[in-house]
């Protein structure tokens, strides 16, 4: 099946297989690895990008479900050669260790921010219970989501 996708601003017309899914589909097909695989049953969220504004774990949707969709990955979100503002938070705070989760809970947070401006650190950790870390213990993770709701 033929599907037409805006990724990061740039429209892709490509033959996928309907059982493909989107993270496959991104990481394979298109060839942006930023978005990991984690797990394929929704728990990490390693796999976290925005489908038309929303945060969507692309291991649950099909690429074809993408179709006339605008999706941003991590890839997408620095600008002209600048960090977005959430991604220079992570540098900052020392908010990643191993770096797997990272793109993914940048995606969340983003999506977190834009929901709720000026959350509480009780918000902020709920609203990033989807995304799962195993190597931070998630406290400088709030603290730059926290810095960038400053």
């Amino acid at each position: 099946m033929e599907i037409s996708v805006k990724i990061n601003g740039e429209e892709h017309r490509q033959e996928v297989e309907p059982r493909t899914l989107l993270v496959h589909f991104l990481r394979d097909q298109i060839g942006l690895t930023g978005t990991n695989i984690g797990c394929d049953t929704s728990s990490c969220g390693a796999c976290t990008v925005h489908v038309n504004g929303e945060s969507v774990k692309s291991c649950t949707m099909f690429a074809v479900q993408a179709d006339g969709e605008e999706v941003l990955t991590i890839e997408g979100l620095a600008s002209n050669g600048e960090l977005h503002p959430m991604q220079e938070a992570f540098r900052q705070c020392h908010a990643l260790q191993c770096g797997y989760c990272t793109p993914g809970m940048v995606m969340a947070s983003v999506s977190l921010i834009q929901e709720n401006p000026n959350p509480t650190e009780a918000e902020v950790r709920e609203g990033l219970e989807g995304n799962l870390c195993r190597c931070t213990g998630y406290h400088n993770i709030v603290k730059a989501v926290m810095e960038v709701a400053k």
